[in-house]
């Protein structure tokens, strides 16, 4: 079996977490998808709570499920109750599943700054890492892997200029994000007054 992670803050999730997932599942050629809501050490807060984020990466999943792709959503990081690191996730997700394929899915901006990370260099020792961003600038004729070898990371064109950050904001000044999230997650924000500023 083939399986891919994808990590992250989801406050919120949005519809380039959806297009990423539908799109990775698909050229990956994906059996399972693990959504993992972060603890992430190098983010100082979170706007919704860790019990509202997990449920709303929850209501992603089920987006996901409804085009048939087989996804679930792990709260092992938000579990911990401390700072988490991806080199542990994979370690856990490895122990579950020894045998099959895992595939790491992240942003070109994030596997840029890998080197912060802590014992970042085991990675390809413990899955492959699929990298998604934008198309190289005209006159780039490569993108190179960096610190790995060429073998452990795949790098796959993908521009969706939406983030939660621009969500956030969105809300908090009354402006309409019907275009941006699944319309489950909006009702969800909605109903919880969500990123309101007052």
């Amino acid at each position: 079996m083939h399986l891919a992670l994808y990590g992250g803050s989801f406050d919120p999730p949005h519809n380039a977490h959806l297009a990423l997932c539908l799109f990775a599942t698909e050229l990956l050629d994906i059996d399972r998808l693990i959504i993992s809501v972060s603890n992430n050490p190098f983010k100082n807060r979170y706007d919704a709570s860790d019990v509202q984020r997990k449920q709303m990466a929850e209501l992603l999943a089920v987006e996901l499920r409804r085009v048939g792709l087989d996804a679930e959503v792990s709260g092992w990081e938000l579990e911990k109750q401390q700072p988490s690191f991806t080199v542990d996730l994979l370690r856990h997700v490895r122990s579950g599943y020894p045998n099959d394929r895992l595939t790491l899915l992240i942003g070109e901006d994030s596997f840029r700054e890998i080197t912060s990370w802590n014992s970042w260099e085991t990675l390809p020792s413990l899955c492959r890492i699929a990298v998604f961003g934008r198309s190289p600038k005209p006159g780039v004729t490569e993108r190179t892997p960096w610190h790995f070898a060429c073998s452990a990371v795949r790098f796959i064109d993908f521009d969706f200029p939406v983030s939660s950050t621009m969500i956030r904001n969105a809300v908090a000044a009354g402006q309409p994000v019907k275009a941006l999230i699944p319309s489950s997650i909006r009702r969800y924000i909605v109903e919880h007054g969500l990123y309101r500023t007052a």
